[in-house]
C-alpha cells in the first residue's frame, strides 16, 4: 500500500475547506436547530463532483476511487457531519446500488442525474419492525403482468421525503428467504409513492430521515435491479462498501473533535498555564491522535481491497466498527476537555458529540458488525 497523499486528494481537501467556509459553516447551526435539509447545497456539491464520486465519467461521475472517497467524507464531516452523512448515503447506497447492479439502460437513465446532484437519492431497507433483521421485511412487490404492485413502508430512510429517486428492497418471496427479496428503483411522483413522518433526531439533524410509504404503487418490470430474488444479496454487497463511507464519516467527526480540543487546550489557561500542559489533558489528546491514526489506516486498507475488487465483508465491518466506536469516545472526551464550554452550542464539540452516536447504529450496529466479523473468522 502507498501511504502518500495524492495531488487529487490534496485538491479535494482544499476545495472542501474553501467550500465549507462559504457554504456550510455560516448556516450549519441554523440547519441543525431547525432540522433543515439544505437541498440546494447538494446541487452545489454535485457541481463539484461529490455526488457521483465513484460513478464513471461516461455516466457523468467523477470516477474517483475509495481512497479519494474517504478523503471527501472525512473533510466534509470535519465541518458538518450531517452533510457528510447525506453525501455518504446518496453515493454509497442509492447511486452505488444502481451502478453495481443496474443494466446499461438503467445506468444511462438514472446515474447522470444522481451524479450531477440534480436528483438526490434514497435507499430503503429498514422497516418499523425490521432493523437488523432486514430479512423479515413486510413491504411486498406482487407481479401483475409487466408490472409489480408495491405495498408497505420504509422508515429511517435518509432523504425519504426529499429524495427524487429511491432504491427500495421488497419481499417477492417468503419472509426470511434470502432469495425472496427484490430491489426496485422508484422515482418521486410515481402514483402510490409518498413520504411519511420525518424523524426528530438527537444529532445529524440537517440530514433528513423520514418514512417512505407505498400504497398500491405500480412499477414497471424495467425498474427491477438485476433479477427477481437478488435484492437482499445485492443489499448486503452495497452495505459492505457503505461501511467504508460510515467509517469515513466517523473519522471526520473524530478529527473535528480532536482538532477543536487541541486548539482549545492550548488557549484555555488554568492555574497559570494552558491546560494542554497538564498530563490529564495531554494524555487524552495522545489517545485521540493514536485512535484516529488507527481508524484511518484500517479504513484505507479496506479501501485498498475494495479498489482491487476483493471481498471486504470482514475488513469493512472492522473498519466501520472501530472508527465509529472511536469517534463516540473522542467526541465525549472533547466535551470533557472543553469543560462547561463544551456543553454549550458556542463550541463545535457539542454538535460532534450528538452526531457521533449515529455512526455506531447506521448501516449496521456495532453488534451486527461483531456478528459479521465473528462469522467470517470462524468459517
Amino acid at each position: 500500500m502507498n501511504f502518500d497523499i495524492t495531488e487529487t486528494q490534496e485538491l479535494i481537501a482544499e476545495s472542501i475547506k474553501k467550500f465549507g467556509e462559504t457554504h456550510i459553516k455560516p448556516y450549519m447551526m441554523d440547519w441543525d436547530e431547525k432540522q433543515t435539509f439544505p437541498v440546494e447545497l447538494f446541487r452545489k456539491l454535485g457541481e463539484m463532483g461529490f455526488m457521483g464520486v465513484l460513478v464513471p465519467h461516461k455516466y457523468g461521475g467523477s470516477e474517483l476511487d475509495y481512497h479519494d472517497y474517504i478523503v471527501i467524507l472525512d473533510e466534509i464531516s470535519k465541518i458538518d457531519s450531517s452533510i457528510g452523512l447525506s453525501v455518504a448515503a446518496h453515493n454509497s447506497l442509492c447511486t452505488n446500488h444502481i451502478l453495481e447492479f443496474g443494466n446499461e439502460a438503467q445506468k444511462q437513465k438514472w446515474l447522470p442525474k444522481l451524479a450531477s446532484g440534480e436528483w438526490i437519492g434514497a435507499w430503503g431497507l429498514t422497516e418499523h419492525n425490521t432493523g437488523s433483521d432486514a430479512g423479515g421485511m413486510s413491504t411486498t412487490a406482487v407481479k401483475d403482468g409487466d408490472y409489480y404492485i408495491i405495498n408497505g413502508a420504509k422508515n429511517f430512510t435518509t432523504h425519504g421525503k426529499s429524495g427524487d429517486i429511491a432504491v427500495v428492497m421488497t419481499r417477492t418471496g417468503e419472509k426470511g428467504d434470502s432469495h425472496g427479496m427484490s430491489a426496485f428503483v422508484i422515482e418521486r411522483g410515481t402514483k402510490g409513492f409518498s413520504s411519511g413522518k420525518k424523524e426528530n433526531k438527537l444529532g445529524m439533524r440537517a440530514s433528513e430521515t423520514a418514512e417512505m410509504i407505498f400504497d398500491n404503487c405500480r412499477i414497471h418490470k424495467d425498474n427491477l435491479l438485476g433479477e427477481e430474488g437478488e435484492g437482499f444479496v445485492q443489499a448486503l454487497k452495497v452495505l459492505d462498501g457503505g461501511r467504508i463511507s460510515i467509517g469515513a464519516l466517523a473519522l471526520g467527526i473524530a478529527k473535528g473533535s480532536y482538532e477543536a480540543s487541541l486548539k482549545y487546550s492550548k488557549e484555555r489557561e488554568q492555574f497559570g498555564k494552558p491546560i494542554s500542559k497538564f498530563q490529564a489533558i495531554s494524555f487524552k489528546l495522545a489517545d485521540m491522535a493514536t485512535e484516529i491514526e488507527a481508524s484511518e489506516l484500517l479504513l484505507h486498507k479496506a479501501a485498498y481491497l475494495k479498489n482491487k475488487g476483493e471481498r471486504i465483508t470482514k475488513l469493512g465491518a472492522m473498519a466501520k466498527m472501530y472508527a465509529s466506536e472511536v469517534c463516540v469516545k473522542i467526541a465525549s472526551e472533547a466535551i470533557q476537555i472543553h469543560g462547561g464550554y463544551g456543553y454549550t452550542k458556542d463550541f463545535p464539540v457539542e454538535k460532534f458529540y450528538r452526531d457521533s452516536k449515529l455512526c455506531t447504529i447506521g448501516e449496521g450496529t456495532t453488534e451486527i458488525q461483531k456478528l459479521v466479523i465473528a462469522r467470517d473468522i470462524l468459517k
